[in-house]
Order: C-alpha cells, then sequence, then structure tokens
C-alpha cells in the first residue's frame, strides 16, 4: 500500500507560480495547509509497473518483446537507445482528488486551484515512488529517466493499448477516454528504461517537449521540472 503523509509543498508553490512560502503571507498558508489535508484525506495512491526486453529498434520505433505496443517517434528510440528493456509505469493518487477539485471548483476556485497544484505534486510522488522500486529490483542496472507519452514526438494515442499492456485498468482503476486523457484526472504513464551500461545524458526539457508552444510554465518563463 502506498501513503503519502506530506505533500511536496515546495513543488505546489511552484505550479502556483510562487516563489517560496514566505512570499504568499501566513493566510494563504494556512489555506495550503487547509487544502492539503483535505486533499490527503481522500486520495488512494495506486500504481502499477511491468518490465519488457526489448525486441527490435530501428530510428524511429522500439518495439517491446510479447507486447502489441511499439513506441514510435525518433525521442522515445533515442531516449532508449543501449537499453535492454523498457518499465512501463501507471500510477494515480486515484478519483477521490478529481471530486474535490470539482466541488471547490463550485465552493472556492482559489481552493480549487491550490489543491489542483497539490494533486498534480502528489502524482508525481507517486511515481517517484514507483521509480524507487524498479531501480531497487533492478539493482546493479542503470535507467533513463521517465519518459510520458504525449511528451516529444511519443504519440499520446498510445495510451488505451498503453493502459492494456500495464493492465492498469484492472490494477490500478486507470483508464482512457476517446481523446486519450487519462482518468482519473491525476494518474500518469511514463516508459523508463533500463541498461547494462551508463546511460548517456540525453536532451530533456522544453527543447523537446511538444506543448512548448503552448505551455503556461514557458509563458511565465518556469519550466516543468522535466
Amino acid at each position: 500500500m502506498i501513503k503519502i503523509e506530506k505533500i511536496n509543498r515546495e513543488e505546489a508553490l511552484r505550479y502556483l507560480s510562487c516563489s517560496d512560502e514566505k512570499s504568499i503571507g501566513s493566510t494563504a498558508a494556512e489555506i495550503m495547509d487547509e487544502c492539503e489535508k483535505m486533499l490527503l484525506s481522500v486520495i488512494a495512491p495506486k500504481l502499477v509497473y511491468r518490465y519488457f526486453p526489448i525486441s527490435s529498434s530501428s530510428d524511429d520505433k522500439v518495439a517491446l518483446e510479447g507486447t502489441p505496443l511499439v513506441l514510435t517517434g525518433k525521442d522515445i528510440t533515442n531516449h532508449l537507445a543501449g537499453c535492454s528493456g523498457a518499465v512501463l509505469i501507471a500510477a494515480t493518487i486515484g478519483p477521490g482528488a478529481d471530486r474535490l477539485i470539482r466541488r471547490l471548483q463550485v465552493e472556492d476556485m482559489a481552493k480549487a486551484v491550490i489543491t489542483d497544484a497539490f494533486a498534480s505534486c502528489a502524482a508525481e510522488q507517486v511515481c517517484e515512488y514507483a521509480e524507487e522500486l524498479i531501480k531497487n529490483e533492478f539493482e546493479g542496472k542503470y535507467f533513463t529517466w521517465r519518459y510520458a507519452p504525449g511528451y516529444g514526438d511519443l504519440p499520446i494515442d498510445i495510451q488505451k493499448i498503453f493502459l492494456d499492456v500495464t493492465d492498469a485498468q484492472r490494477k490500478a482503476g486507470i483508464c482512457t477516454s476517446d481523446s486519450r486523457m487519462l482518468t482519473p484526472i491525476k494518474s500518469v504513464t511514463s516508459v523508463m528504461g533500463i541498461s547494462e551500461k551508463p546511460v548517456p545524458t540525453r536532451a530533456r526539457g522544453c527543447v523537446t517537449c511538444n506543448m512548448r508552444e503552448v505551455c503556461n510554465f514557458r509563458k511565465r518563463g518556469m519550466h516543468c521540472g522535466s
């Protein structure tokens, strides 16, 4: 069972475009405390991950052994270059967060925005926990960072088959809509490469992201941490 007892406050403030807690004042800090407490009371973190050997790789395509899933795009191919396999990760904090945020959007929009930021951070913490588990399980191996569908030129259209391959719907309650949006909303899928040798540092950040032209973080002179 995954239990989150505290949410990364510094990261939540960054989502809210605040430099640090001193900049928001005591009243806002109290509201953040309230939002964090409400969120922690309703989330139900779950995750699933599965390892697959890489069966073949070309300039723009990576196939995973024993699955119909093919990762397409030059970016993911470069990302997994030199890797012998990949771990598919699906993580969520559950539908309770969605319901809470929807309720707050009616009752108090400021609290809704703050809670949404906390929820995004909580989902990332579940992913970080998954990464720890994977690194412990594959001790002695080398790893890439987590690469999500929709990032770079890896199409978001693979979400459904990604969830099927990981059995994430049954094991973690994660589904996808016709538009390939994940539900619960605060859910994340990603790919992490595993190698027998050290993995070279590869491009990461705004320059490789297909959301860079419309990203609100970039418009504010910030970045999402990728």
